[in-house]
């Protein structure tokens, strides 16, 4: 069992200064700018108390906040949202096919799309729990993309178009990308890395 020694001084002090007295000590320092609160769980939608910094500016609880590139949103269990990974996604397919989208071949447009536009969707998503209905929203992007390329909008063209073409859908990438992040995570000693069976 590991014992911490806490100064006198901060035994009335919030968890969140006390990190940041600690900060101090070490030339570090917590940049308020950046920083806000999210609340997660059954009692997410309760008005909370502010915490205060030590220089008593109080960090805002907001609804949505971006941790790695990822956006955490205030839920009654932990979820993101998908809705900015698919504007950039709509961003780098529209850069892409505006400048190659009726020159190239279908083949070297979705090679691009592949290689340029699927990382923007699915980045940080394999250490997510996404539910079925966030997949959809992932294959839905990649669907609509498919109509307006072959000009359709029928979904058995598109599938068919997708399997002639053998692309691997997000949620696909998403399931192996999951499972390979989850194994390497177990097979770390590190404690806190550890995944319970």
């Amino acid at each position: 069992m590991t014992f911490y020694y806490l100064h006198p001084l901060l035994e009335n002090f919030s968890f969140l200064q006390t990190c940041e007295a600690e900060l101090i000590y070490l030339d570090m320092t917590i940049n308020i700018k950046k920083s806000s609160c999210i609340r997660i769980g059954p009692r997410n939608k309760a008005i909370c108390v502010p915490i205060c910094c030590l220089s008593g500016v109080s960090l805002p609880w907001v609804d949505e906040l971006r941790y790695l590139g990822i956006f955490v949103i205030s839920s009654r269990v932990f979820k993101i949202s998908l809705e900015h990974a698919q504007k950039s996604f709509y961003r780098s397919v529209n850069a892409i096919f505006g400048k190659v989208g009726r020159v190239a071949k279908e083949d070297a447009v979705l090679q691009l799309l592949s290689s340029k536009c699927l990382p923007s969707l699915l980045y940080g998503l394999e250490a997510c729990p996404l539910v079925k209905s966030d997949l959809s929203s992932l294959d839905f992007v990649i669907n609509r993309f498919f109509m307006k390329l072959f000009k359709t909008n029928n979904i058995d063209v598109v599938k068919t178009c997708q399997q002639y073409f053998n692309f691997v859908m997000p949620s696909t990438l998403w399931t192996k990308r999951s499972a390979s992040f989850e194994s390497k995570i177990s097979s770390y000693e590190n404690a806190f890395c550890k995944i319970t069976q």
